[in-house]
């Protein structure tokens, strides 16, 4: 029978979110490291238990908690399959080792007259058979009481030493450990969550294309069945994951030209964010690029070459998308009666209507939404950018995130949300897989140091995955704009050795840099023509991308990111940072200059104790990225980076 009111205080359990309940993220296999503040009144000993399930399963797994110190206590356990698990703690007073405690202090002490203090652990033995169910077990628990009764009965002088040889056998503590009386524990509600998903939420490298400039020919579009060069170009740099801009039907009216031209064109493609036109919406495929059945083709060739596709879940709709006819109640209108097209002043999206979240047809509209998703998921889509999500209710993406993980728990959702920070956390507490951030505008030393400090040490790390974007087809950053090819060796190693998850959008291993005057966006965007390349061109940085991507999976510290610890450096255009495996078994530590115009030079200082060395120990770091080995000695050493021939050190210490 459990106790009517909480008889142990539990409080201060991390890892949680907030104190909102929302889940925490892992990977099946990864730990779940809890700790929290446990005590109760009195001096009873005090032991706790880590409990966990799968959600949905009645009986809890659990493990004994280690107490710390201060009434800290710790536990972990791994996470299980992609789903849902929950914990919780279950504390109590103990006490058969709470009484062993009592005895062995008056024993310290020279008290030799303890026959009622026998009696009483009798007594906790006795309702110890009650539980034990072992028949053998159950046996002895019964065996000792006797001895314990005969010894605090006993007419004969009182035996100090026999019942310490009773109370120190091995044998009875483990038993009473075993069978513990738990009738006043106390179990902490509500149940903290985990979110588990599966291992590529966790680690993957993303290439962006337009598969309509998969050719790189200027002047006609590329099909479906003319990507496979172009996904395995990628696949040869390392890349397991293609993402694919929208590639539904785009509409005719108001289409928009060349660099952003209102009027087109003959034979202008238009953009493929304006959803929509006579042969479908958002579950058809733009004919000029093939047809349903030219996407499952591709969708298997991408299987053969252990890739996956993400699809752009872009929520837009041109003046043609059948929605338009069909549900008009579910866009804008103005007070004329016309539906209002999108605007982010001084941008105007004359192709494009925004869908009315909150019109009074609201669930008819959510639930044709995920249809869509679910569409895409039948047909082997397991991935999805979300594009703008910040502009949509929140509350809508909680519910059909939820709706598409109870029938396809695999579905990673990726935010692309550059948006304030509460907006961009919330999105990730709600359900969001992986989140886009705020690294394509950090490119300084503290910059990158405060950030991913707050991404990796903060609350931030057990419901927010950073996906690092080095470039998109709307952001070209002005440090790429003004870096040169060095730059773009500079952001490629930043990415992939900061984040577990990362990306590049096509053009950035060409260097593609040509920019509108004074603004973060391409001069000839393909978002509006075809782009014609060379993706062989002089200059490529193809084979740095490649080895970084070589490097990254060959080192499990690479494979994720809350393992990261920045080191020092007395050159601020030098970064320095550790990286290390969950086994302790794999540590790298990356120095990167982040001039890309100048050689910089300095010392870093490496945390030798992290390897169990000595402050001064002798020992050699390889290079990762041209293979060259260093002899150094000690915690500080000497680099030199020239960041038009290399700017960066993967060293691994040998």
């Amino acid at each position: 029978m459990k106790a009517p009111f909480q008889t142990v205080i539990i409080e201060e359990i991390s890892p949680t979110v907030s104190g909102d309940n929302f889940p925490i993220k892992r990977i099946p296999g990864q730990q779940v490291e809890v700790e929290a503040t446990i005590f109760k009144e009195g001096h009873d000993i005090i032991r706790a238990m880590l409990q966990w399930r799968t959600m949905g399963d009645s009986a809890w797994q659990e493990t004994p908690m280690t107490f710390l110190g201060n009434d800290r206590w710790k536990g972990s356990f791994q996470a299980a399959a992609a789903g849902f698990m929950e914990y919780t703690i279950e504390a109590w007073g103990d006490p058969f080792e709470s009484w062993l405690v009592e005895v062995s202090k008056k024993m310290e002490v020279g008290i030799t007259e303890l026959s009622l203090e026998a009696l009483e652990g009798a007594v906790l033995l006795r309702e110890a058979t009650t539980r034990a169910t072992h028949k053998n077990e159950n046996k002895k628990l019964f065996q000792v009481l006797q001895e314990l009764e005969e010894l605090g009965t006993s007419s004969k002088k009182f035996s100090t030493a026999k019942l310490k040889s009773i109370i120190e056998e091995e044998e009875l503590l483990a038993l009473m450990k075993k069978w513990p009386d738990r009738s006043l524990a106390t179990q902490h509600e509500p149940f903290n969550k985990i979110h588990i998903d599966r291992p590529s939420a966790h680690f993957s490298a993303w290439y962006e294309f337009f598969p309509r400039s998969a050719e790189g020919k200027g002047d006609r579009g590329s099909t479906l069945r003319d990507c496979l060069a172009r996904i395995d170009d990628a696949k040869a740099m390392g890349f397991d994951v293609i993402y694919f801009p929208p590639i539904h039907p785009i509409g005719w009216t108001a289409r928009k030209g060349r660099n952003n031209a209102l009027v087109c064109k003959p034979g202008d493609p238009g953009v493929p964010y304006a959803i929509g036109n006579e042969t479908g919406g958002h579950d058809a495929i733009e004919p000029a690029l093939g047809s349903l059945k030219d996407f499952a083709w591709l969708m298997q060739e991408l299987r053969k070459r252990n890739m996956e596709l993400a699809l752009d879940f872009a929520l837009n709709c041109s003046p043609d998308h059948p929605y338009v006819k069909e549900h008009p109640e579910w866009f804008f209108h103005r007070p004329d009666g016309s539906i209002k097209y999108a605007e982010n002043p001084p941008k105007k999206y004359e192709d494009v209507y925004p869908l009315n979240f909150y019109n009074p047809q609201w669930k008819q509209l959510w639930e044709e939404l995920k249809r869509i998703l679910l569409f895409w998921a039948e047909r082997g889509v397991s991935t999805f950018r979300v594009d703008n999500p910040h502009t949509k209710p929140v509350a809508f993406w909680e519910w059909v995130i939820a709706e598409v993980h109870a029938l396809f728990p695999d579905v990673i959702f990726l935010s692309e949300a550059f948006t304030t920070p509460a907006m961009m956390k919330r999105l990730a507490k709600v359900g969001f897989t992986q989140s886009y951030t705020y690294f394509t505008w950090r490119n300084t030393r503290e910059e990158l140091e405060e950030y991913f400090t707050e991404l990796t040490q903060s609350e931030m790390r057990e419901y927010f995955r950073p996906h690092l974007f080095t470039n998109t087809p709307d952001i070209l950053p002005f440090y790429l704009q003004q870096s040169g090819r060095a730059g773009f060796l500079i952001r490629a190693v930043l990415a992939a050795t900061l984040s577990s998850l990362y990306g590049i959008y096509s053009g950035f291993e060409l260097c593609e840099n040509t920019a509108l005057p004074d603004r973060e966006e391409y001069a000839d965007s393909e978002k509006y023509y075809f782009k014609a390349r060379d993706w062989n061109a002089p200059g490529n940085i193809k084979s740095w991308i490649a080895r970084l991507n070589e490097i990254r999976k060959a080192h499990p510290a690479l494979q994720t990111t809350n393992n990261l610890r920045f080191c020092s450096s007395d050159n601020r255009s030098l970064i320095c940072y550790h990286k290390y495996s969950e086994d302790h078994q794999d540590h790298l530590f990356i120095v990167v200059n982040l001039d890309p115009h100048h050689t910089q030079s300095g010392m870093i200082e490496l945390p030798l104790y992290h390897l169990g060395m000595t402050p001064d120990a002798a020992y050699t770091v390889e290079d990762l990225l041209d293979g060259n080995s260093y002899s150094w000695q000690g915690s500080r050493n000497y680099v030199s980076l020239n960041p038009h021939e290399q700017p960066a050190h993967v060293f691994r210490v040998k």
